[in-house]
């Protein structure tokens, strides 16, 4: 599956899901819940604590920053010495969903487990694929 970014100028809301055809439109299939704690962002070269590996998402490491902790993906960091650099940026925002809920791909990253997508409302973050599927056209 190809990741489509919303092109410019597309309207917004449940229309634009239903109506812009170009985009990879998602369903939840279960609801997804966000973490309790705020999410970061890792910049390129910024230096992070790297702790402990997640047992549920194996490609994925939790991180301590000056400006909170949060699970980045391993490759993302560069982990030869201490502390670790980030090579590339990451946002660890989620996204809650409900099942049924429709959604826009933006970014499918099947080595972690999951996508960035955006919902109805304008909100993005990060969900399991476990909880999405194509919507299939009848």
């Amino acid at each position: 599956m190809i990741a489509r970014r919303l092109p410019a100028g597309t309207g917004t809301g449940a229309a634009a899901l239903r109506d812009n055809a170009s985009m990879t439109r998602l369903r939840a299939t279960a609801s997804h819940e966000t973490p309790d704690r705020p999410p970061i962002q890792v910049v390129p070269g910024q230096q992070v604590q790297v702790g402990q590996r997640d047992t549920e998402w194996p490609a994925f490491v939790f991180v301590t920053t000056g400006n909170g902790a949060g699970w980045v993906p391993e490759r993302y960091l560069d982990t030869s010495s201490d502390p670790a650099e980030a090579i590339t940026g990451y946002d660890t925002t989620e996204l809650a969903t409900t099942a049924g809920e429709e959604l826009i791909l933006i970014e499918r990253d099947d080595p972690s487990g999951w996508a960035r997508v955006r919902n109805a409302a304008d909100s993005e973050g990060w969900v399991p694929l476990r909880t999405i599927e194509p919507v299939t056209e009848d």
